[in-house]
């Protein structure tokens, strides 16, 4: 189900007398080149003509944060804050994958993420959201140029993904789009320096892609 309040907004325009407001949380995907205004997010803003903060931060990770990497954003669930915001645009779990199990035998970790039967810690996460009245978009992890330390957890994110897709299904006000779709991994172009992250191009596709699903 897409969002509602996305398309009435893109179809009144005028008619609202504020912006829409987008938090974004996660990690380096969605973090990359926000300092120069060519990041994920303030693509969307660009596209929707919505207020955009992006909270995310590189090498955020759900599990096993410090108290002081949560204080200084590296838990993905404590950069989430109360606001005025319509729709809350997530990702992250790659670094729990690296850090936790070094992108090998994560059967476990991904199971404490996401479970086959749609529990763990982030359906938990996600409720949370939710049950502040916030829309939820989660986008998914595309395949990169080259895998660079995160050789080997290719399948858990693949299945990973599917998992969020299924719970993205059975949640509403949920919606799961995989930025796979429109990331072509063999067009060096779309990728920064490491050949992982994305390139303002890269970041581009994805933004706008983004924003044209979900008001759709």
């Amino acid at each position: 189900m897409r969002f509602a309040v996305v398309l009435v907004w893109v179809l009144c325009g005028s008619a609202w007398a504020e912006p829409l407001r987008v938090l974004a949380i996660g990690d380096s995907v969605l973090a990359w080149h926000k300092w120069t205004g060519r990041d994920i997010p303030s693509v969307i803003g660009d596209v929707l003509g919505a207020r955009v903060d992006n909270d995310a931060v590189a090498g955020a990770r759900f599990s096993n944060a410090s108290a002081l990497g949560r204080a200084v954003g590296f838990d993905v669930r404590a950069q989430f804050r109360r606001g005025p915001w319509d729709m809350v645009l997530v990702n992250g779990g790659a670094n729990d994958m690296l850090n936790d199990c070094g992108c090998g035998a994560c059967d476990g970790v991904l199971d404490g993420l996401l479970a086959a039967d749609l529990t763990g810690e982030v359906p938990q996460f996600v409720a949370e959201i939710r049950a502040t009245g916030v829309q939820v978009l989660w986008m998914g992890y595309y395949a990169s140029a080259r895998s660079g330390q995160f050789a080997g957890c290719r399948p858990y994110l693949v299945q990973y993904d599917a998992r969020m897709a299924q719970l993205a299904e059975a949640t509403p006000g949920m919606t799961f789009i995989d930025s796979e779709d429109v990331l072509d991994p063999d067009d060096r172009a779309n990728f920064a320096f490491d050949g992982i992250h994305p390139s303002p191009r890269g970041a581009r596709r994805i933004g706008t892609y983004l924003a044209q699903s979900v008001a759709q």
